[in-house]
């Protein structure tokens, strides 16, 4: 039977542009454009009665031309919840995106209209934001980390001050980058600001503006923090931002790596409403990012029905797998939670089978034309997507590393040494069911 397409209502004021991007989404076999409109009202209107699964629009329409694309993505949300939204627009001011991402960044993609055309970006937008994901232009992830900059009357070096007084950078910190003592900076600080106090005096309009984007910068800093936090994973935002992470630099680090999948997934895709269950996967995802961050773990990403954390980065932790383990444990018993209130509503329940792996892996900050991403490399990551596929409903099935890396270990069955895909060797592992939970 032929996959049901991902439908997606497209707004632009823009006749040429419009037309543009619905021929370059037909390009997509499993995508379809389901309607068209020009303005504020008519996108409104007619994706409210459409109810596609993604809307894709421009972020300035009649008939104010100035944010219609987000207040519009909002209407319709609280009709359609499970509604994806892709903002394609020409500004990269990162406040837009936080404007968009402000109520949760599942299901939001925000790219730039320069770049659409480059590779399969928008394509690729369209199908993350269908199943709850999200994308941002790594320029506006870029931009989330540069917070202020602009013109003014101070010299370069004292717009670097600036910057990192923005960017809540430590005095000790900026000491370092500017190779200077801590007594010096703080002595800098106090003249910058006398500068500005006297240009705001004297009605420098520069020094005003100087001051507004400072404090502009610092009431956003927390609020970006945490919307870029919602895109990457916890940690690696606040390395970004206070420059302790690179992109394309590695570390390598002991970790566990968990997987987990929901048994029977595309039979439940099949016959429930895509509306309803774009709501179950983000009902079923904050349970599982919970359970994974009660217990200091990193979520990696939500790929469809499939959860990929680790337990040991970007932060060492010697006690990993324990970690790992006891997060596990605490997913199964938040699915089984929710479980019992969506069998009560007559939904489908979602079985997860998990598995565990311990080892060496190499993590990195990697970024392309696309998106801006951590990644995990090396056996482990690939272990563990195999070891899932074993787990029945309520299973979790561990590595032989991770099996030994725990104090005292939980009452396993012993799994005899198989060969999985993409290994010569045969491998063992150690199953363990969460009795009396419900499945």
């Amino acid at each position: 039977m032929a996959l049901m397409a991902i439908s997606v209502f497209l707004a632009d004021d823009n006749l040429l542009v419009r037309e543009g991007v619905a021929a370059l989404i037909a390009l997509a076999p499993d995508i379809e454009v389901v309607g068209l409109a020009a303005d504020f009202e008519e996108l409104v209107e007619g994706a409210t009665a459409a109810a596609p699964q993604v809307v894709v629009t421009d972020i300035r329409m009649p008939p104010a031309f100035l944010g219609e694309g987000i207040e519009a993505a909002r209407i319709i949300r609280k009709t359609h919840p499970g509604t994806g939204i892709v903002i394609l627009s020409q500004y990269d001011d990162p406040e837009y995106a936080v404007a968009l991402v402000s109520e949760g960044a599942a299901g939001s993609a925000y790219l730039l209209k320069d770049r659409v055309a480059e590779g399969d970006q928008l394509v690729r937008a369209i199908r993350e934001v269908a199943t709850g994901g999200s994308m941002l232009d790594p320029k506006i992830v870029a931009a989330l980390t540069r917070p202020v900059s602009g013109d003014g009357i101070l010299s370069f070096e004292e717009e670097q001050l600036l910057q990192h007084i923005a960017e809540g950078t430590p005095i000790k910190r900026i000491a370092v980058a500017i190779k200077t003592t801590a007594a010096d900076v703080d002595a800098r600080i106090e003249a910058l600001f006398v500068k500005l106090a006297e240009g705001v005096t004297a009605g420098s309009h520069a020094a005003v503006e100087q001051l507004r984007s400072l404090q502009r910068a610092i009431a956003l800093r927390e609020e970006q923090g945490e919307e870029l936090s919602r895109l990457l994973p916890g940690g690696i935002a606040d390395r970004l931002k206070q420059g302790g992470h690179r992109i394309g630099e590695t570390d390598e680090l002991e970790v566990t790596v968990l997987m987990s999948d929901i048994r029977g997934y595309s039979g439940i895709a099949e016959r429930t409403a895509p509306a309803q269950l774009a709501g179950q996967l983000n009902r079923h995802r904050a349970e599982m990012n919970k359970a994974i961050l009660a217990h200091d773990g990193t979520v990696m990403q939500f790929v469809g029905d499939a959860v990929m954390a680790v337990f040991g980065a970007p932060d060492p932790a010697a006690d990993h797998a324990e970690r790992a383990v006891a997060a596990a444990i605490d997913m199964h018993a938040g699915q089984a939670r929710v479980n019992a209130e969506w069998e009560a509503e007559g939904l489908d329940p979602f079985g997860l089978g998990i598995g565990l792996s311990s080892g060496t892996v190499v993590a990195a900050l990697l970024g392309s034309e696309e998106r801006v991403e951590y990644t995990l490399v090396g056996d482990t990551v690939n272990l563990a997507q195999r070891l899932q596929q074993w787990g029945e409903p309520g299973e979790t099935v561990l590595s032989e590393a991770t099996h030994a890396g725990l104090a005292t270990p939980p009452d396993c069955d012993v799994i005899r040494p198989a060969q999985v895909k993409g290994r010569q060797s045969l491998i063992g592992a150690y199953r363990f069911p969460l009795r009396g939970l419900a499945r």
